[in-house]
């Protein structure tokens, strides 16, 4: 995945964040989210190894080797930021402490269920922090290309592999559009800059609806 598709999905994340959100960022591309949270919004970024209060990503000149996410990557600690043992920080995770979750995914359907940790035949190291997550907290969002290396859809009708969890996605942002699960089904709310609907419909194999605001848009278009 390019850097700059990585960073609209992040920037696109960031906006979802609120004054005093408790939010934890998952491995890989979620931990970008913290580069563009906006300097008007205070949150706090907590990890599963046992961190609140982390800022962004720091530069080669400024890694501590004691400082680390979850991930194994360096991170910042902003000043009032905690660290505590690992028991502590999942008592936060499983006992609904944390406002929003930003995951990647291998997919996620239009039913909000998540596949995020097994490929059957392949090896996996483990699921982590994942599944507590997204039982856990108040808002999933799930960060992620909205097809695979080889172009399959990865926004389906059913998920295909082992679930993470049922149900529980409430957002998702890929590099063309934003959707939104809801009671009645799952919604396309948003574009990318450059995505058109068609590219979404040839790239997406779930069933969703698309808001007023985006069918006004392309009516006119048509004309």
């Amino acid at each position: 995945m390019s850097s700059d598709i990585r960073g609209l999905i992040a920037s696109r994340v960031a906006k979802e964040l609120k004054n005093g959100d408790l939010v934890n960022l998952g491995i890989g591309l979620p931990t970008l989210v913290a580069n563009y949270i906006p300097e008007d919004v205070q949150v706090y970024l907590q990890s599963e190894n046992g961190m609140i209060g982390m800022g962004p990503s720091p530069d080669e000149e400024h890694v501590d080797p004691d400082l680390f996410n979850a991930g194994g990557n360096p991170v910042t600690i902003l000043p009032g930021g905690v660290f505590f043992d690992t028991a502590l920080s999942f008592a936060i995770i499983r006992g609904g402490h944390v406002d929003i979750t930003v995951l990647g995914a291998l997919e996620v359907d239009q039913h909000g269920n998540l596949a995020s940790w097994s490929i059957p035949g392949k090896f996996t190291p483990g699921i982590g922090g994942a599944m507590d997550l997204v039982a856990g907290a108040k808002r999933v969002v799930v960060a992620m290309e909205h097809t695979t290396k080889k172009g399959e859809a990865k926004i389906l009708k059913d998920c295909t592999l082992p679930l993470t969890a049922q149900g529980r996605v409430s957002m998702i942002v890929t590099e063309l559009a934003v959707f939104e699960v809801r009671p009645d089904g799952l919604w396309l709310t948003e574009l990318q800059p450059g995505a058109t609907l068609d590219e979404v419909r040839q790239k997406t194999a779930a069933d969703y609806q698309i808001a007023a605001e985006l069918q006004r848009e392309e009516a006119k278009s048509a004309v």
